[in-house]
């Protein structure tokens, strides 16, 4: 008997990582494939009107825009061809998993959709409703396919509440509203973060390579397929992006567009809802949280918000400085005057004040470091930016296991 349970386990083994073994394999092809294909494309941007001007450099070259549909297609096509991998062994013996086929194929649908909505928005150049819409449309296969093969609302609460509350709630249609709502975060957290070479690839391999690690640690947990299934995504999607960051990183030959970021974001977002880790996710977007809550005012209008927040280049000492704004102090409203007050508090802004007019930096994480840092080169100033995107991910682990364990039962 106990030689039978030892081959159903070898044979468990065996099925869960042959398809993850072929994926990594297929995901080191895509790499090679991509890093080629870039430098080889790139002109056809430039002759297709997609190229952006580098303001951080003395040279007024053109560069080639949104070349994150390459990578993006690079990781739909190596998925494509992925997909008869994992169904293999089902197919032979007759007992076809289709809820997990559906659960697949609408993961790529909505990655699909958001990565042609993001490649409109860098041709079009769509206002920021649109960009707060399209993954809301893009998450609806997603959320479809949840509600069919799980419609699992209930979570569960911390246990100094359960005496109180019980032991779990079933919050219905709003934890359909959450997972809507991390699509739309997650693609448009990394849009905003963004702006100097290699900074939107690079914070998202971190992104990547921390749920990689989250899933290889959970896969002899209580839901391995979850996270078997997360990792089908995140070794290609680590494959391609690090393909693109060779070339995005500083002195930057391609940029990576709008694309990019959607396309990232709703990556993220899928396999955090259909993983079943959506929280767990969040916790290793915090530079992103933070960065999103920092802009707020500028975000919601609260005080002036320029086009764009970009930090400014200083070409007599090759160094970016913090970019400003400048607006009557008077003329904030009440909630406006506040939200600045406190930001003064805590120094979190450079303030002057001359005739009634006040200068502040710009609402962003990347000037918020520039402001404490002072000028630095581009490449130093991204450095930093990743370093504290990998500092962070340091706290959301643990955050996730020995500080979970005190509220939740893990």
């Amino acid at each position: 008997m106990a030689a039978d349970v030892d081959t159903d386990t070898t044979n468990n083994l065996e099925i869960m990582y042959f398809p993850i073994v072929i994926n990594l394999l297929m995901s080191i092809g895509a790499y090679f494939i991509t890093v080629r294909l870039i430098p080889g494309i790139k002109d056809k941007f430039i002759k297709a009107n997609l190229f952006g001007i580098d303001m951080s450099k003395t040279t007024s070259d053109k560069v080639p825009e949104s070349l994150g549909v390459v990578t993006g297609c690079s990781f739909l096509i190596t998925m494509f061809l992925f997909i008869p991998i994992p169904f293999g062994n089902s197919l032979i013996n007759g007992d076809f998993p289709h809820a997990e086929f559906v659960e697949l194929l609408a993961a790529l649908l909505s990655i699909c959709c958001m990565l042609l909505l993001g490649f409109a928005d860098d041709v079009l150049d769509l206002r920021w409703r649109h960009k707060l819409l399209l993954p809301t449309i893009a998450s609806l296969p997603l959320l479809m396919v949840y509600y069919v093969n799980f419609n699992s609302t209930t979570i569960v609460t911390p246990k100094p509440l359960r005496e109180l509350i019980g032991y779990s709630i079933d919050i219905g249609l709003l934890y359909y509203v959450y997972m809507g709502m991390l699509a739309v975060f997650c693609t448009n957290a990394i849009n905003i973060l963004a702006g100097v070479n290699g900074l939107e690839t690079g914070q998202s391999v971190v992104i990547a390579m921390s749920i990689i690690i989250f899933n290889v640690v959970e896969l002899s947990g209580n839901l391995p397929k979850a996270h078997q299934f997360s990792l089908y995504f995140m070794l290609p999607y680590t494959a391609t992006t690090l393909a693109l960051l060779k070339h995005n990183w500083y002195p930057s030959k391609v940029f990576v567009g709008d694309t990019f970021c959607y396309f990232s974001g709703m990556t993220f977002a899928v396999v955090g809802i259909l993983g079943h880790f959506s929280k767990t996710t969040l916790l290793f977007f915090i530079p992103q949280v933070f960065n999103f809550l920092y802009s707020s005012p500028q975000l919601f209008k609260l005080i002036p918000c320029p086009r764009h927040r970009l930090p400014k280049f200083n070409s007599k000492i090759d160094r970016m400085e913090i970019s400003t704004t400048n607006f009557k102090y008077s003329e904030l409203n009440i909630l406006g005057k506040i939200v600045i007050s406190l930001f003064r508090m805590f120094k979190l802004i450079k303030w002057q004040e001359k005739d009634g007019w006040v200068v502040t930096n710009n609402l962003t994480l990347i000037n918020l470091v520039l402001l404490y840092c002072g000028p630095l080169h581009e490449a130093k100033l991204t450095s930093i930016l990743i370093a504290i995107q990998i500092f962070f991910t340091g706290v959301a682990f643990v955050i996730r296991y020995p500080l979970a364990s005190v509220f939740y039962d893990v």
